[in-house]
């Protein structure tokens, strides 16, 4: 019998793919949002559609941070804002803990639990809000067989 991914490791692996589109090498995130374990949305950090990006034009800075991306989460709540896809009672998981304003963002569309792979200046803020709204945070670690298990698949079809 087959082995297979729990459901919380395959979306986080999602989301580490997916970061690698991110365009602000600050930090790659990529977030899946999930209702009855399917994905509805999908986004990693990157600039307005048409406008230039970090990796080609540098950083636009303000009080420390970059402002010329827009978050992952962010982008996932976008994205089934554009196509009329509800979030309500979703679960995203987000290979970095949200900042305080996608954690405000998150809430405010419903969802219903967050799953995150980075502990990243975790924010007081946040977490007294998720507490308060009763929404439960899970740091989702991979296991190694799965690792190791895709990393021989994918050995093995480049020999082949």
């Amino acid at each position: 019998m087959h082995d297979r991914i729990p459901w919380p490791q395959y979306f986080m692996m999602q989301a580490l793919v997916i970061a690698q589109r991110s365009t602000c090498n600050r930090a790659l995130v990529g977030s899946v949002l999930v209702k009855n374990e399917r994905v509805i949305g999908t986004g990693y950090n990157g600039s307005v559609s048409g406008e230039p990006h970090c990796d080609d034009v540098g950083h636009q800075m303000v009080d420390g941070h970059c402002v010329r991306t827009i978050h992952a989460e962010m982008n996932t709540l976008i994205q089934c804002a554009k196509n009329g896809i509800s979030t309500e009672g979703t679960e995203i998981f987000v290979t970095y803990f949200p900042c305080y304003n996608c954690t405000k963002c998150l809430v405010q569309a419903g969802i219903k639990k967050i799953n995150y792979y980075y502990d990243y200046h975790d924010n007081p803020l946040a977490l007294e809000l998720l507490s308060h709204e009763k929404i439960p945070v899970v740091q989702v670690k991979l296991q190694k067989k799965y690792l190791d298990s895709l990393y021989q698949r994918l050995r093995s079809d480049e020999q082949d």
